[in-house]
């Protein structure tokens, strides 16, 4: 994970995060345009997330709870006036995306599988995000309504020639998204954390909630492709997370669901 020395503190950060950053190095550690992330580099580390009013709230609560069934870290402090500010402890290790790790792909691939596949048999009680899957495809239909197609971040668009092509194999398939699981929601090498070896914690989790496995293993697929700049991981991936639960047709479903964002 990238982080780029700040000469000062973060325009606009409230004051109640002034006893954690005061005296301590900050470092610019951002990795999409959806948000701004700092790293305060004080004790065992925090990070500190800005975003738009409202866009942090459901990541707040989702931390939390993560959290409170130890598969990641605490969340500190939600504030939400002009924009979302969310304060974390920094999670113990190193992201998948770490040299150690990326030494030794064939058991990376292994470890993200069985870690995903013990996060969808975590009993889900409680969670603040029940209807996720609802929302995911609520989300994408919004976006083919609008016209929106992203054809950038996924140069080949999964293999769709159009967004009429995505949208009719998302129609004809979302019915059978009905598995109900703890979903991370992002699963991908930058937002797991280990620490030799083992699980330290999830990160990232505003767009998990219960919903549909197939999401995430949407993601842990395409992630390992990406990462590893091979898609030789893909059937080994599914194997170690375990055949019994995959429908690949639905990987494909929920690939007509990203173009659209």
């Amino acid at each position: 994970m990238k982080k780029i020395l700040l000469p000062c503190l973060p325009d606009g950060m409230p004051q109640e995060f002034l006893p954690f950053a005061a005296d301590a190095p900050i470092y610019d550690s951002s990795s999409s345009p959806e948000a701004n992330v700092y790293f305060i580099d004080k004790g065992h580390g925090y990070y500190l997330k800005r975003s738009g009013k409202g866009m942090l709230e459901k990541e707040s609560k989702m931390t939390g709870y993560f959290h409170a069934k130890a598969l990641g870290p605490e969340a500190l402090q939600y504030i939400t006036a002009e924009q979302d500010w969310l304060l974390t402890a920094a999670a113990d290790g190193e992201d998948c995306l770490h040299e150690r790790y990326l030494a030794d792909p064939r058991r990376l691939c292994d470890t993200l599988a069985l870690e995903l596949r013990r996060l969808h048999e975590t009993d889900f009680t409680g969670c603040p995000v029940q209807e996720r899957t609802a929302e995911y495809l609520a989300f994408a239909e919004k976006n083919y309504r609008a016209g929106t197609y992203d054809s950038s971040h996924f140069p080949d668009s999964f293999g769709y020639s159009s967004a009429q092509e995505a949208y009719d194999v998302l129609t004809t398939g979302k019915a059978a998204l009905q598995s109900r699981v703890l979903l991370h929601g992002d699963y991908c090498l930058p937002n797991v954390i280990l620490k030799n070896w083992a699980l330290s914690g999830f990160i990232d989790v505003g767009c998990g909630g219960v919903g549909d496995r197939h999401i995430d293993l949407f993601w842990g697929v395409w992630s390992l492709e990406f990462n590893l700049k091979t898609d030789r991981y893909r059937a080994r991936f599914l194997d170690a997370y375990g055949r019994d639960k995959v429908d690949e047709a639905l990987l494909k479903v929920i690939a007509a669901a990203e173009v659209f964002g």
